[in-house]
């Protein structure tokens, strides 16, 4: 396969991957019915099909492809971090986080208290669908014996489960944003955390306001038992990836001491401990085969000239580093819309992010909070996402689409701190030189 500027041809194959994906879940009224890898595998055939050039040559793209450096490296963090959550949660560390916020919360302050108990736990857990599906049916039971409006407590609980899987180190979106763009976790982090906190602040204060002035009966929340050594697990994973510990380091350390707490509270033996590590590795079997097929599929369309194709049409609306972004955003969010997946979304337009990025002189860092952001915020808005459509679920029907995205604050606040920080960046004139003089 010659590399060529590519033509429409040259990204059928990424479009029909999408396409079928999208096709399947609503065709199914189930955006999760077509397990993914399927659909990227039908857009490797359509790629071996349609596309210029020897059989031997495809193949040989396909498979340099999925053995690039950046998709096994994110494939084998994808594994150690299914491992860790699945380790942690069978020691009752998600039980401990959980009973230990639940036992302090007054009625009055129950939603805010749900937003800083969900933003902790996916924080903690990476997992955004997770910490829903965790505390979903206690903060609904709860809400609906407090009187409190199950749509504000339901957009609590989404928000926080939202803002912690967008921030967390062993998220598989941060995961592929990260190893997309080509930079470290902690600089993702800070760049990403300094646009989250301002957003979570104000949802924080408009949430205790709104819980001192509504009106809720009175009821008893049970104590439930919590052991605090459980959490530090979690800490040490936080601790150590926000000083720049490696990825590999972190999640293993983290790991490792989940395993030996379980083994030493008798919750499960050495033999146990290893087999849950196994569960956690098959429970990311599905993103870790999807980021290998689309790694082969995008090496196919790039060589094709389809990435070219793509920056080709995108560069006719980018003429600063602000629209760049704004590009960035756009096209992440159009991927979400399609897909339903904030971590499908990433890695199908992660290669294209990357290209902007070096041509106008970003920060990847920069780029990679941008990409996460708007993904994470098309994620927790769209009605047949798996974040809404478990919590209305969950509620039986009794909790409303609308009142949920009207009372999600912090994700609305999010996309308006991260819209105003775009529009009002300061220049990056180093790199924006450095971009220009290796371009001549």
């Amino acid at each position: 396969m010659t590399k060529t500027n590519g033509s429409f041809l040259s990204i059928l194959p990424l479009l029909l991957f999408v396409g079928v994906f999208l096709g399947f879940g609503i065709y199914n009224n189930d955006f999760y019915a077509l397990p993914s890898p399927v659909a990227a595998l039908l857009g490797i055939v359509a790629a071996f099909v349609l596309l210029n050039g020897k059989i031997n040559e495809k193949i040989d793209t396909f498979l340099k492809g999925c053995g690039d450096g950046k998709i096994l490296t994110m494939c084998i963090i994808y594994l150690l971090a299914g491992a860790f959550a699945t380790v942690s949660k069978a020691t009752g560390s998600v039980d401990t986080i959980v009973n230990l916020g639940l036992n302090y919360i007054s009625i009055q302050y129950f939603p805010v208290g749900i937003f800083v108990i969900a933003s902790f736990l996916s924080f903690a857990s990476g997992t955004s669908v997770g910490s829903i599906v965790t505390l979903g049916p206690i903060v609904i039971d709860l809400a609906e014996k407090s009187g409190s409006p199950l749509g504000l407590i339901g957009a609590a609980l989404l928000s926080g489960s939202m803002f912690g899987d967008n921030l967390s180190v062993i998220s598989d979106t941060t995961i592929a944003a990260t190893q997309s763009l080509g930079c470290e976790m902690k600089d993702k982090f800070r760049a990403n955390f300094k646009l989250a906190l301002p957003a979570a602040i104000i949802a924080i204060i408009i949430l205790i306001v709104i819980g001192v002035n509504q009106e809720s009966s009175s009821v008893i929340i049970a104590q439930k038992d919590f052991n605090l050594w459980l959490i530090l697990p979690y800490l040490l994973v936080i601790l150590l990836s926000v000083i720049g510990v490696n990825v590999f380091v972190v999640l293993f350390a983290g790991l490792a001491f989940a395993g030996i707490l379980g083994i030493a509270n008798g919750t499960f033996g050495v033999m146990d401990f290893a087999k849950t590590t196994y569960e956690g590795f098959t429970g990311m079997t599905e993103i870790f085969l999807l980021s290998l097929l689309t790694g082969g599929l995008a090496a196919l369309v790039e060589k094709a000239g389809g990435i070219n194709f793509l920056l080709r049409n995108i560069n006719k609306v980018i003429n600063s580093q602000k629209t760049a972004l704004l590009g960035i955003g756009g096209l992440v969010s159009v991927a979400n819309f399609c897909v339903a997946n904030n971590t499908i979304a990433i890695l199908i337009s992660g290669k294209v992010s990357k290209e902007i990025t070096e041509k106008y002189g970003l920060e990847p860092k920069e780029s990679a909070s941008i990409l996460d952001i708007l993904a994470c915020y098309v994620q927790g808005i769209i009605p047949y996402g798996a974040q809404i459509l478990i919590l209305i679920s969950l509620s039986h029907f009794k909790m409303g689409y609308l009142e949920l995205i009207q009372n999600s604050f912090y994700l609305h606040l999010l996309l308006i701190i991260t819209l105003i920080s775009i529009f009002f960046r300061k220049k990056t004139v180093e790199r924006q030189k450095l971009t220009t003089i290796n371009s001549l």
